[in-house]
């Protein structure tokens, strides 16, 4: 078993095509009323758009464990400043996308460290729809602020 072996585009009975041979996980880290959304450079998939720090999930991973070396790899962050508390499974039957939502403590600090990332910014949830989302992100995003909103509360 190959430890990098989920990298490759796969066609979902959808008819689309995806990165992931084995699906794919991302991490929405919050803190108070804002997440973590990565501006992703202009030369990748859907580049020069805002989504969450994520990619193809290895066949030895777990949806945590893929999505968490996925956001150290994209942001440097120590997950050991995250607290998972749900996971949301876009389903596409033989692809699927599975976004670990996490509470991460006042300490956690991202920053770019390749060149997959333009930019991180903590956004305010409520300012999320005013940039170009990643549209598989902006798909989700009403159902995933839904989830928000229970872990969050009023704002």
């Amino acid at each position: 078993m190959s430890s990098r072996d989920g990298d490759g585009w796969i066609e979902c009975s959808c008819g689309n095509k995806h990165w992931g041979i084995h699906g794919a996980a991302g991490l929405l880290i919050f803190r108070q009323s804002h997440i973590l959304l990565q501006h992703r450079a202009p030369w990748v998939h859907n580049g020069d758009t805002w989504g969450i720090p994520g990619g193809a999930r290895d066949s030895h991973e777990s949806t945590i464990e893929g999505a968490y070396r996925e956001a150290i790899e994209e942001t440097g962050i120590d997950v050991k400043l995250l607290t998972p508390v749900h996971t949301f499974c876009d389903d596409h039957g033989n692809w699927k996308y599975e976004t670990v939502i996490a509470r991460a403590t006042d300490d956690l600090v991202a920053h770019e460290v390749n060149d997959e990332s333009h930019e991180l910014r903590w956004v305010e949830i409520e300012k999320v729809e005013s940039l170009t989302l990643h549209p598989s992100f902006r798909n989700s995003w009403p159902e995933l602020k839904k989830l928000l909103d229970n872990f969050i509360g009023p704002r």
